[in-house]
């Protein structure tokens, strides 16, 4: 490989900001990731050249080298490679770098940069055929908890298989507070590295599941609670359930109304960063009004029914 065009192989424009190359980047060493792609050497031909474009452009210093002299490379090749004299820009002539041997890279990489591989082997030192290094791609993996095991945080335990087929169990703490999109981070546990790099990094994408009595809005839990007609007009009180097992007495005033709200400070969920502080819970009174009334109760609300005409 003589020449590559970058951006071309990002499939991004020679403008494009730091995170657009990221995101390019990212989005094709998953597709030709050799642990996705086993035995298939175009694939892995594939995966150096995006490594070897985003070592270049995702480093100000070397896309400004390779902007400079990456179009042009070709006609300071037919020069002959002791005939152009890179001052600073290329840490010695060119002439230095040349040598027996092939290599994983493009020439034009170890001519241009001096380096074995694209932030994936040794020092630069301008010697071909040095070791491939790659760390591994990040994981994700989404999970399903339950509303409890998210107010108390939970643990799962996950397989995976190796690249010999074997199969790996990790076992993860879920914390306390998690919510619906939270990304929890297992540092180490995501795809295995190349010629020695680091393995990336697993994350479980949070999915909480819907619960049937209370309802999750941030950190605050929202209940109905069910009250007879008669505490709802004249007063009383009410146990209610809250998460963890427990129940909390709520006083009725006299005369509520249908749908009216109570709010109970620190009856929430565990904040997320900080567990030891709660949300907290909203009740909505709903009146159960009796069915099946007795003659001598039906005579008792027409009595009442007369006295409020």
């Amino acid at each position: 490989m003589a020449y590559q065009d970058y951006y071309k192989t990002l499939g991004v424009e020679a403008g494009a900001s730091d995170a657009e190359i990221k995101k390019a980047y990212r989005k094709l060493a998953r597709q030709y990731h050799p642990d996705i792609n086993p035995g298939n050497t175009t694939a892995e031909a594939k995966f150096k050249e995006i490594n070897e474009a985003y070592e270049v452009l995702s480093d100000k210093e070397k896309r400004e080298k390779y902007d400079r002299f990456g179009k042009d490379w070709q006609r300071y090749q037919q020069a002959g490679e002791g005939g152009f004299d890179w001052g600073s820009y290329g840490g010695g002539g060119v002439g230095g770098v040349g040598g027996a041997g092939g290599t994983d890279f493009s020439d034009f990489f170890e001519q241009l940069f001096g380096g074995a591989g694209p932030g994936m082997g040794g020092a630069g030192t301008g010697t071909r055929g040095a070791s491939f290094r790659a760390n591994g791609q990040d994981v994700e993996q989404q999970v399903e908890i339950s509303l409890e095991e998210a107010f108390t945080g939970s643990q799962r335990t996950l397989q995976f298989h190796s690249a010999n087929g074997q199969p790996r169990n990790i076992t993860v703490k879920i914390p306390t507070g998690v919510d619906n999109g939270s990304r929890v981070r297992v540092a180490g546990e995501g795809g295995p590295g190349m010629g020695g790099g680091r393995r990336g990094d697993l994350y479980l994408l949070v999915k909480v599941q819907p619960h049937p009595r209370f309802e999750r809005r941030g950190d605050d839990l929202h209940v109905k609670a069910n009250v007879d007609l008669y505490t709802m007009l004249l007063g009383g009180e009410v146990r209610v359930p809250v998460m963890g097992g427990k129940t909390v007495t709520l006083k009725v005033p006299p005369g509520s109304q249908n749908g009216k709200t109570h709010r109970i400070a620190a009856q929430g969920m565990p904040r997320l960063r900080a567990p030891e502080t709660r949300g907290d819970l909203f009740i909505a009174l709903e009146v159960a009004l009796p069915t099946q009334l007795s003659q001598r109760e039906r005579e008792l609300v027409e009595e009442l029914r007369g006295l409020r005409q």
